[in-house]
Parts: C-alpha cells; sequence; structure tokens
C-alpha cells in the first residue's frame, strides 16, 4: 500500500486515513458503551427506553487553555470551534481558558484560530501552505484532561519607499521573497506583491517565521513617446525611471539582504530608489535559415495564429524584473532598460495544437510547437538597436526510461511501458525566482521514452514512481548524476542524452510506535512527522509521513531502493532541509540507520525523542 494513500503527503496533497472511519465508529460505541454501564442503577437495572427511541448520546465538558507559543502567555479571545456533528466552539476568556460543554464523547476535530497567530504548520511547505495546518484530533471522554493549545505570533515586514527626488513613491510594487523547502531543498519561492501608499509605506502581516528577501519592480517616471519603435528607428529620446533593486540597494539578488524573522517579530526595510535614465533596446526576429521574420511571416515564423514571450535575463541567465515586449507589425523583441548586461529571450510557442504518435499501437498526444532564441547585449548610455534574435525550435529533451529486472516474471509496467509508471518533474535551482522560474513536467513520447522542456538555467530533477514494485537506480544526463547536481539548460542548447533507470529489487520498511505511544488516549492526539532519508544520492523524493495512534500503530512505506537510510522522528510538523548534510549534522538526535537488503521488509521501533 502506498503510504501517501494512508497519511498526508506534501505538495498541498491531502489523502484520507485508510480505516480511520471503522475505528473511529467502532472506538465511539465502545466509550458509549463504557459509559453507559458506569450510570446502569445498583442491581443492575438498566431504564426502560421507548421503542424506536435510541439512547442520548454520551456528553462531556471539554475544558483547556491557549497559549502564546513564543512567551507562554495565555491568549484571550482566541476562537476554539469542535467541526462536524458536534459543530460548536467557544472564546477563551482573559486567562486564555475556554469551557465547551455538551460535547459528545469520542474522536472530535477542534480547530484554535485567532486572528494574528498561526496554529501548527504543514510539514511540506511552498507558497500555497504557509496557513495553518491539519486541525487537532482529540478524543472526548467523560474524564479527560485539560487541552492545552498553542498558537505562535505572526510576523511582518514594513517599511518606506522614498525617491531620490523627494517625490512621494506612491504605486511602486514590491515583491516578497521567502525561502521555502521543497524536496528536501532549500528555495525561493516568491510570497505575495503590494503598493506602497500616498506617503510611499508597504507592509507584508500575517507572516510565519523564516527567511525572506525583498525587491522592487521598475518604475518608469513617464509614459514613453511611442508605444512601439521599430528595429531601424529606435527613438533617441530616453525615459526616466527606477531600477528594480533588492533590499536594502542590490541590483542583484546574490547581494541582497536576507530578513530573517522569529515568530511574532516585526522588521523594518526602507528602500530608496535613484532615478536614472531608461533606454529602449529593440531586437529583430529571425527564422533558422536567417531570414527576417518582419512584414510578410513565412511558414513556421511567428503569425497572428502564435503567442509571443519576451524575457529579460541577467548576465548569469536570470530572470530580471523588466518587462519585456512584442511588436507584432515589425516582430521586434523591445524593451526599456537602465544600464547593465543583460539578454533577451523570446519564445514562440503555436496557439494550434499538432498530433505527435505515441505508440505504434496507435496512441496519440496533442501538443504545441514552439521555438526561441537569445540575444545578449550590454546597455551602457545609449539605446540598442539592430540585435537578432535566431529562433530555433524548442529542443525537447527525452528521457530514455529502463528498468534492471531480477524477478522471475517480468511485472505489468514492463508489459505496457515505463511511460505511464513514472513521473519526473524539473523544478528551478536558481536563487531568485523573479521570473519564469516555474516546474516542468514530462510528457509521454513512446512506451519507454519521455520528453521534457525546462527553461533556461539550472533544475534539480525528481522523481515519482507509481508502480510501487519498482523504484529508482540512477538518473543520469551525458554522463552527469542528476541525483547530485542539478540539470543546467543553456540557453539554445542541446539536450544531452538522458537516462532513468529503475529496478524492480524494491526493498520495503515497516515503520512502528513503541506500545506507550500507539494508543489513541482522551485528549489531544499526538501528532509525528517522520521522515525516511536515504544516505545515498537519488532522485526520488519520500515525503514527510505523518504517523498518529487513530491511524494505526504501524506504516509501511514501500517502492524503497535498497542501501542505508537514516530515519528521523518528530512530536510536530516540521520541514525538514534533509538533502542538506550540514542541517542533518544540527539535530538534537542523529536519527535512527536502517539498511534494507534487496527484495525484503525491514522493520524499526521508532524512538521518539523526549518519549
Amino acid at each position: 500500500m502506498d503510504p501517501l494513500q494512508i497519511h498526508e503527503s506534501t505538495g498541498g496533497r491531502l489523502a484520507p486515513r485508510q480505516g480511520l472511519r471503522q475505528r473511529v465508529f467502532c472506538a465511539a460505541l465502545l466509550l458509549a458503551a463504557a459509559a453507559s454501564l458506569a450510570q446502569e442503577p445498583p442491581g443492575g437495572l438498566q431504564p426502560q427506553v421507548a421503542a424506536g427511541n435510541p439512547p442520548a448520546a454520551v456528553l462531556a465538558t471539554v475544558l483547556g487553555v491557549v497559549r502564546n507559543a513564543a512567551t507562554g502567555q495565555p491568549l484571550p479571545r482566541a476562537l476554539v470551534r469542535i467541526e462536524g456533528e458536534a459543530d460548536t466552539g467557544a472564546l477563551t476568556d482573559g486567562e486564555g481558558r475556554f469551557e465547551i460543554p455538551g460535547v459528545p464523547v469520542g474522536p472530535q476535530t477542534i480547530q484554535v484560530r485567532k486572528p494574528g497567530f498561526h496554529d501548527r504548520p504543514y510539514a511540506s511547505e511552498d507558497v500555497d501552505y504557509q496557513d495553518d495546518g491539519p486541525a487537532h484530533s482529540v478524543l472526548v471522554a467523560a474524564e479527560m484532561p485539560e487541552l492545552e493549545f498553542k498558537l505562535s505570533p505572526a510576523s511582518a515586514i514594513h517599511g518606506r519607499i522614498e525617491l531620490s527626488t523627494g517625490d512621494p513613491a506612491q504605486g511602486i510594487i514590491v515583491t516578497l521573497l521567502k525561502q521555502v523547502v521543497r524536496n528536501g531543498r532549500a528555495v525561493w519561492a516568491q510570497n505575495g506583491t503590494t503598493q506602497t501608499n500616498g506617503n510611499g509605506a508597504y507592509r507584508f502581516g500575517g507572516l510565519p517565521g523564516g527567511v525572506y528577501a525583498l525587491f522592487t519592480q521598475p518604475a518608469m517616471e513617464s509614459e514613453p513617446a511611442v508605444t512601439a519603435v521599430a528595429a531601424n528607428r529606435v527613438a533617441s529620446v530616453a525615459r526616466q525611471g527606477y531600477a528594480s533593486i533588492f533590499y536594502p540597494e542590490a541590483r542583484e539578488f546574490s547581494d541582497a539582504t536576507r530578513i530573517r524573522l522569529r515568530a511574532g517579530e516585526q522588521t523594518e526595510a526602507n528602500m530608496l530608489l535613484t532615478l536614472e535614465y531608461f533606454y529602449n533596446v529593440a531586437a529583430t526576429e529571425i527564422s533558422s535559415n536567417g531570414k527576417d521574420l518582419g512584414g510578410n511571416a513565412p511558414p513556421g515564423g511567428p503569425s497572428d495564429s502564435q503567442s509571443q514571450m519576451v524575457l529579460v535575463l541577467d548576465a548569469a541567465g536570470r530572470p530580471e524584473a523588466y518587462t519585456g515586449r512584442f511588436d507584432a507589425t515589425t516582430h521586434t523583441a523591445q524593451a526599456s532598460l537602465p544600464d547593465g548586461t543583460y539578454t533577451l529571450f523570446v519564445s514562440v510557442s503555436s496557439n494550434e495544437l499538432t498530433t505527435v504518435q505515441i505508440d505504434p499501437g496507435g496512441e496519440a498526444a496533442r501538443r504545441r510547437s514552439a521555438s526561441s532564441g537569445i540575444s545578449e547585449f550590454s546597455v551602457d548610455g545609449h539605446p540598442v538597436t539592430n540585435l537578432q534574435i535566431p529562433l530555433a525550435p524548442v529542443s525537447r529533451w527525452p528521457i530514455h526510461l529502463r528498468t534492471v529486472r531480477t524477478a522471475a516474471q517480468a511485472g505489468a509496467s514492463s508489459r505496457q511501458g515505463l511511460g505511464n509508471q513514472v513521473m519526473v518533474t524539473a523544478t528551478s535551482a536558481g536563487d531568485a525566482p523573479v521570473g519564469f522560474n516555474t516546474d516542468a513536467i514530462a510528457e509521454r513520447s513512446g512506451p519507454d521514452l519521455l520528453e521534457i522542456a525546462p527553461n533556461p538555467g539550472p533544475h534539480w530533477i525528481s522523481t515519482e514512481v507509481f508502480d510501487r514494485s519498482l523504484c529508482v537506480d540512477s538518473f543520469t544526463a551525458g554522463g552527469i548524476n542528476l541525483a547530485r547536481e542539478p540539470l543546467k539548460v543553456p540557453l539554445g542548447s542541446s539536450p544531452p542524452p538522458m537516462e532513468l533507470t529503475l529496478r524492480d529489487d524494491c526493498a520495503k520498511l515497516t515503520l512502528e510506535l513503541p506500545p506507550a505511544l500507539s494508543a489513541f488516549l482522551p485528549g489531544d492526539e499526538p501528532f509525528y512527522t517522520v521522515y525516511v532519508v536515504p544516505d545515498f544520492d537519488t532522485t526520488a523524493d519520500i515525503p514527510p509521513l505523518n504517523m498518529h495512534p487513530s491511524s494505526g500503530a504501524t506504516l509501511t512505506v514501500d517502492g524503497l531502493a535498497p542501501g542505508s537510510y537514516h530515519v528521523y522522528v518528530f512530536e510536530r510538523p516540521v520541514r525538514l532541509e534533509y538533502r542538506n548534510p550540514a542541517v542533518l549534522a544540527a539535530l538534537p538526535t542523529p536519527g535512527q540507520q536502517v539498511t534494507l537488503s534487496a527484495g525484503t521488509t525491514s522493520g524499526l521501533m521508532l524512538e521518539v525523542p523526549g518519549r
């Protein structure tokens, strides 16, 4: 059984708990029966119940306190709400205490909310999963301990933008970046934008603790005299505006100041923007045979049936915040830029789908064709003209799939091909997600062939195998181990040979909570986050697992490549950068080591720190 079907998975997918509904129902019946026996009158006589009228539910009073996780102080006016059929709740008093009478005994789901505070987070982290994580599972009983919930205060970043001219910096767009953990690696992701008010002030509130960075979008002081500038007559009059900068005054993300926020911390980040000249840049698109695509575009060139994307990259090939545009009348890519070294990247995608044959048996797919090109240049105090961008078909990078088989009989995947059994994702490994840093997912192109078209730049490759009898053995690109190094996609390059090798002698690992922690006792149910981390390099991602007594004391993880692993257990949701050896070495406990042999199932009794 795939553990992702049993427990909460990463990436924002929440899966149901296998068998929890049946166990909850049985537990509720047992508790109700025990409570009714405790109230039985002397002599064992049962009170008479009219036919057709079920006995009343056994009710209990839920008591507890809500505290500030950072200070330990009680939190007044926090909402403690019981969901489901027992939908009810209460606000905490001045001492953070709450009392909810008349709650049916048995498992209940409780949410705790207060503006400006966060409950425990999700174990997986992305910009779409910054809010409160899973609710609390509480076993309500007639005699149960008081509950204690802890909420973390939200943080904020605020500041003021000033202009070198002394004018009000109204309407300046500020973008917030956050360092998040994806597939065990720390990466940067955009976390929202805001605009300055009439006084140049801005604010990002409701933030969880973490590492952040800021940058401003470029802002022009005046509109251009013309909206489209032909490549052969670039406007000689430069515009004035304010360049995009990273806090506090850096042009490159590598020089930006990282803002480290603790829970409840308020940080001020002010920036000064200097007025400077922006110069017009235009580049003519030409076909692969060197012909100008302006005027009447030849077959295969840009037309009304195609979409254009123009990006401005820095000297290292990273996306900039500057906006490129396309002039359809002259087929030129254009931008207004301050002094610096840049690259214009143009992508032309067809708006019409074409049929691509996948299998000799007749299976086909509908895809869009695309071309792209680049032009490198520098702006140094004057407009830039006469640039050319040769367009060439976008190379789709083939991924050849094969399996090293040791089993006596080949599985279903070998008969049907591996293309339907594997998902390969390329995630940007760049340091500044300003532009087009989006994931690329490989598409099936044959029984044992995938194709992927990642954007230029470095990418981490991750794999997910749906056939749990198979696991990842190796993933290479031109001799490079993609489990150890990112896939580097230069602009206009040809793809190296990529090969993903699977194996069918995979191992299984059965995790078990110790007996003292495996019972679902009255009160707030423990929440254990478990990471199974391979001690070897692999592109396979094993998401964090959530274990709860109510969902069973054991959990089997399958589809694991044979080898040595370390297992880490936490009593709360933890976002672990498990592909970083320094982070693992800094943990207070070294984890439990287990070696998995090919084709076998191993067991491990979990050691929970502090228990």
